[in-house]
């Protein structure tokens, strides 16, 4: 079944309770990364994130896939126009995936509010998703916790200069992970009009995310294996409205595995999950 046919059956199951689109999706700017001549591996970032966030992390955990890695609508450098919530980004990938040429199902690897994506895929278009990898997925989230950082988005000013950036950026991860942080600030931190300098997303865009997450997990009716990587230093992966409704319905096909790590998992404990992934995907 081609990624075409998939991606009408998605949207006609996603959009029964929603205002149609009339062709909001879009082609989304893509990073090519492994090995180019690999089996296909869908890599979704998390909110406020970018496709190139995965540039060293693919080189343990997939060296031999190709990764098409995506940044998401509203991120990075792919287009800004509304809407943003969830059917629209898996519109968008499947889209995507039909632009790239990819007419089977493939393995999907999402971060945070891209687990969330990754885990919609394997709920809504089961014929296009064989296996799922969630790092440390945002989904069912406390409400209140989801409300503080939509207002922690909307108040954020941005950077005097980039070495603020890098400052900040480095004190949110363990030490460890600091020498990813330079190439992302390279990457993602562009000086905006006003002097400032900020993250390439839409604030907009971040603030319809965190709503998303606040929704009750989607709850896949046709089982696909899913691997969750769960950090345990941090309090994203929740036991009731995540762990115990999908364990329900996928059975022996969920495997959860706990990291020694905070919420950045492919940057602060990319050994070990890449060692989960390479087993996972064998």
């Amino acid at each position: 079944m081609t990624i075409s046919h998939t991606r009408r059956v998605a949207v006609a199951q996603g959009l029964t309770s929603q205002t149609p689109r009339y062709g909001f999706n879009m082609r989304l700017n893509v990073h090519h990364l492994g090995d180019s001549h690999g089996e296909p591996l869908l890599a979704i970032h998390g909110v406020t994130s970018h496709g190139l966030r995965y540039q060293e992390f693919v080189k343990l955990a997939a060296p031999d896939r190709h990764v098409i890695s995506v940044d998401l609508r509203g991120h990075g450098r792919s287009g800004g126009a509304p809407p943003w919530d969830v059917i629209t980004h898996l519109d968008d990938l499947l889209e995507t995936l039909d632009a790239e040429g990819v007419e089977e199902a493939v393995d999907v690897m999402g971060h945070s509010f891209g687990g969330l994506l990754a885990l919609s895929l394997v709920t809504l278009a089961p014929e296009l998703v064989r296996r799922a990898v969630l790092l440390d997925p945002a989904i069912a989230l406390p409400v209140d916790y989801c409300a503080d950082r939509a207002r922690d988005t909307i108040a954020f000013q941005g950077w005097e200069s980039l070495e603020q950036a890098l400052a900040e950026r480095e004190a949110s991860v363990a030490p460890h992970g600091h020498h990813f942080v330079p190439a992302e600030i390279a990457e993602h931190v562009e000086l905006c009009a006003d002097g400032r300098y900020r993250a390439r997303f839409l604030p907009a865009a971040a603030v319809t995310a965190w709503s998303e997450m606040a929704h009750a997990a989607p709850i896949p009716e046709e089982a696909r294996p899913v691997l969750i990587l769960r950090a345990l230093n941090d309090n994203y992966v929740q036991d009731d409205t995540l762990l115990a409704p999908l364990g329900a319905a996928l059975g022996d096909k969920l495997e959860v595995v706990g990291l020694d790590s905070a919420h950045m998992i492919y940057w602060e404990a990319p050994e070990a999950a890449a060692a989960e992934i390479r087993r996972f995907l064998a």
